[in-house]
């Protein structure tokens, strides 16, 4: 029996240091694969046969989740539908309620302890190659890390991020991780431990799509291969909040990923001038909610108290001392999908900057 291959990478999201299990699959394979291997087993199904029957099963699985069902597996997998979104009425019906469906598969608990029974692992090395790494991201105008801001200047820092006897080929390249993507074409100082770069940021599908990921492209030899490193963390631009000042202001969507629904809307607040703050949401594991929290735009400084976020709803968040927004009204929307991004894309805390205009 074949094992299951891993090998330790380096988490950039904890300090200290630590390391995460990386699944390297074999191989990946698909419908002509399985049933050849069908057809080798049972010699009475020929592979032509077991394709169109398995083909078959997958037609009736999606036609059944159209027909509004779900569909169950016994001791194998299930199939089934979710929304996303919130409404603000209970007789609404969305315009994109579509857009808001999700198609989910979840193993059974059948398959995931035979698999974990039977299963051998095999440790793979962490690999060695040379290869661009980024290890931070820094706005350099508003000193904050993590920050990809228009009006500022981005400053990476690592490793083997330029070759000077090696250009051909070379760039830096920032991409949203709903849509859009852009090489960088305007420069500062860069070396082999550091790019400043005047960034370029590609519009995304939603303005609360504001989730980006930055990678550099570098070759070390005249002909060598060409090689990418993706820094691991993702990189967020700030949001404007307008019209906070005015009556019935206009919801703006925050705190979110790719998501074609915001998780997080701003709906309101008491704001007298123009302000650039910050807000951050903290996963508490044990009790599964959120702390939120506004914040000014120095790292440990001023904090508004925080609000404890338990699921979807109305909550009213307090400024802090000196800042112009008084409070701060948002409407979760999709509780779930906020933790859930808290607790995998950010290591526990995801914090936007917002731009409040009156």
């Amino acid at each position: 029996m074949a094992t299951i291959q891993w090998r330790p990478e380096v988490n950039p999201l904890t300090v200290p240091q630590s390391y995460k299990l990386r699944f390297l699959p074999r191989e990946i394979i698909g419908l002509d694969e399985i049933s050849a291997e069908i057809e080798a087993e049972n010699p009475t199904y020929n592979q032509a046969l077991a394709k169109s029957v398995i083909s078959a099963f997958l037609r009736k699985v999606r036609q059944n989740l159209i027909n509004g069902r779900q569909v169950t597996i016994e001791d194998f997998f299930t199939f089934t539908l979710s929304f996303t979104g919130r409404l603000d009425e209970a007789d609404e019906t969305p315009a994109n309620l579509s857009e808001m469906l999700q198609v989910k598969a979840y193993a059974s608990q059948p398959v995931v302890k035979e698999v974990r029974h039977e299963a051998e692992f095999e440790r793979l090395p962490m690999p060695a190659e040379k290869a661009p790494m980024i290890v931070s991201a820094e706005d350099t105008r508003l000193k904050l890390d993590d920050v990809l801001y228009a009006a500022g200047v981005l400053q990476l820092s690592g490793s083997n991020l330029f070759a000077e006897e090696a250009q051909a080929g070379w760039e830096c390249v920032i991409e949203g991780t709903r849509s859009g993507r852009a090489v960088q074409s305007q420069f500062g100082p860069v070396s082999a431990s550091s790019i400043v770069v005047v960034p370029n940021i590609p519009p995304q599908d939603a303005p609360w799509n504001n989730e980006y990921v930055v990678s550099v492209s570098a070759r070390y030899t005249e002909k060598g291969t060409l090689r990418t490193g993706s820094y691991r963390r993702r990189l967020r631009s700030p949001l404007t909040v307008a019209g906070l000042g005015q009556p019935n202001p206009q919801e703006t969507g925050i705190l979110t990923d790719h998501a074609a629904a915001a998780y997080v809307s701003v709906t309101g607040g008491s704001v007298s001038a123009d302000e650039m703050l910050r807000i951050q949401a903290v996963l508490d594991l044990r009790e599964n909610r959120l702390a939120v929290s506004l914040l000014d735009m120095q790292e440990n400084r001023l904090a508004g108290a925080a609000v404890l976020v338990t699921g979807n709803g109305d909550y009213l968040l307090q400024g802090f001392a000196g800042s112009a927004v008084s409070n701060l009204a948002i409407t979760v929307s999709n509780f779930s999908a906020l933790t859930a991004m808290v607790r995998n894309a950010y290591a526990g805390r995801v914090v936007d900057v917002l731009m409040v205009r009156v």
